[in-house]
């Protein structure tokens, strides 16, 4: 059997759905190049090719799943969102998923639709809905940035995997044992896990680059805080 991972293989999901779902990712695309284009300049550029670069490396190391034929792996949605933010993310997402789907046979080509609309979409967009909620909650401190980053990452993961569901019960092709609800269990889990260790590696990644250049976050110059933060700005951390 071919290993199913958040990317998923030719034959997985039916055809027809595989195509709605390439639309969507299609559409989301588009407008993504649109929004995107009005956030580039010199700093976001250089940055996003960055991002790119890391998902790519992130995205090859695989965990198996228990569910027969699935495996899980890093997504690097929270960290692109918050570095180069949710337009110029979700373009990096899938432009890599583009890559290894057509050069390294990572997920299926027929299936890219739905990986982009998983990981590029849906996790991205998570990914930035809380991170908008919790810097404008959370203090402006390393320490708010570490968990912002740290429960964005954790949250998109889940909300991806479960995005995979969804997309097999409308279209799935494969047996990979047990009902539904058993395979939406175990991915959730597994993906929780997952989640942690994509959260502990994005709060480290943010926060470094936070500590040395916070202009160059993308979450921190398009999110104002709701109120002035009784603790010091990013920009003066210590």
């Amino acid at each position: 059997m071919e290993t199913l991972a958040m990317h998923i293989s030719n034959g997985i999901i039916n055809g027809p759905v595989a195509a709605v779902f390439a639309a969507i990712a299609l559409a989301a695309m588009a407008l993504c190049v649109l929004r995107g284009r009005q956030d580039l300049d010199d700093r976001l550029a250089p940055m996003a090719g960055l991002v790119a670069a890391f998902i790519f490396a992130v995205q090859m190391l695989n965990f198996p799943i228990f569910t027969a034929g699935v495996s899980g792996h890093l997504l690097g949605g929270a960290l692109a969102a918050m570095l180069v933010g949710p337009w110029v993310g979700a373009l990096c997402v899938a432009v890599v998923l583009v890559v290894q789907a057509l050069v390294f046979g990572d997920g299926g080509v027929a299936m890219l639709g739905l990986n982009i609309t998983n990981m590029a979409v849906i996790g991205i967009a998570v990914a930035y809905l809380v991170i908008a909620l919790l810097l404008r909650v959370l203090p402006r401190t390393m320490a708010g940035l570490s968990i912002t980053a740290f429960v964005s990452a954790l949250v998109s993961v889940v909300v991806a995997a479960m995005g995979f569901v969804l997309q097999y019960q409308l279209g799935g092709t494969t047996d990979l044992g047990g009902n539904l609800s058993g395979l939406a269990g175990t991915m959730a889990v597994s993906h929780l896990f997952i989640g942690v260790g994509e959260g502990l590696i994005t709060a480290t990644t943010v926060v470094t680059v936070a500590k040395v250049r916070p202009d160059l976050v993308y979450a921190l110059r398009a999110l104002k805080p709701a109120t002035p933060a009784p603790a010091p700005a990013l920009g003066g951390v210590r």
